[in-house]
This record gives structure tokens, C-alpha cells and sequence, in this order.
């Protein structure tokens, strides 16, 4: 059974999205979906700055099973990636939802949050 915080949004290609106070959001893949790739060995992540467009390829998650694309939920700018990811990757194997989080940005349409899937949505949707 996969972990799916209640607090969380998510995308139906399962990466999650946390919105902050000051309306940044914070954007990894889900424990679903690093749990379907089994090891991760490497991380390939947009630069800061770059502006993604929901729907939009971000980077790459490679495993010992497959390489995976990993899209933006949502619109926004790149404010910061998660720079440990970069020697330890496995991080998003041992805590997706906080040490293993990928990228902030600054939303472009703060509403595009509401189009993705709630916790128990998300749920029914990985069955």
C-alpha cells in the first residue's frame, strides 16, 4: 500500500505537489510511483530559472527497472531544485514526500493547484 498524504496534490503521472504559505509549491514524485521504479541511480533536473509549462518533461528519474520522464503538475518558474539529489539520488526511495522532494517554483496560475487530484482521489486512481 502506497503512502498518500493527505495534505498533498497530485498529478494522475504521479508526481505530488505541496503549496507553501507564501505560494511557492514544492514538487517531487510520489511514493507509488518511486516504489514502481525500484532503486533510483540518478536524477536529471531542470535549472533554476527555467519555466515549465504544466505537462511539460522536467527531467528524468533513472532506476535499476527503467528511466522515467517526470512532468510539472503545474505552470511556474524554477526557484530551486534539491541539490542532494544529485549525490544521493535514493533519497527519493527513502522519503519521497520530504528529503526526496525534486523542485520549488513560483506558480504561474495559483488555480492550476485545484485541477489535480486530492489524496483520495489520487488513491482510487493507483487502485
Amino acid at each position: 500500500m502506497s503512502n498518500v498524504p493527505a495534505d498533498l496534490r497530485y498529478a494522475k503521472t504521479h508526481e505530488w505537489t505541496q503549496v507553501a504559505a507564501d505560494g511557492t509549491v514544492t514538487i517531487g514524485i510520489t511514493d507509488y510511483a518511486q516504489n514502481s521504479l525500484g532503486d533510483i541511480t540518478y536524477i536529471q533536473m531542470p535549472k533554476v530559472g527555467a519555466v515549465l509549462k504544466a505537462g511539460q518533461t522536467f527531467g528524468v528519474v533513472e532506476s535499476v527497472k527503467a528511466a522515467s520522464d517526470v512532468y510539472a503538475p503545474v505552470a511556474g518558474t524554477v526557484l530551486a531544485v534539491n541539490q542532494l539529489l544529485e549525490a544521493t539520488p535514493e533519497k527519493v526511495n527513502q522519503a519521497p514526500y520530504t528529503d526526496g522532494w525534486m523542485l520549488k517554483l513560483t506558480l504561474a496560475n495559483p488555480a492550476d493547484v485545484n485541477t489535480l487530484l486530492n489524496a483520495a482521489d489520487y488513491g482510487k486512481h493507483i487502485g
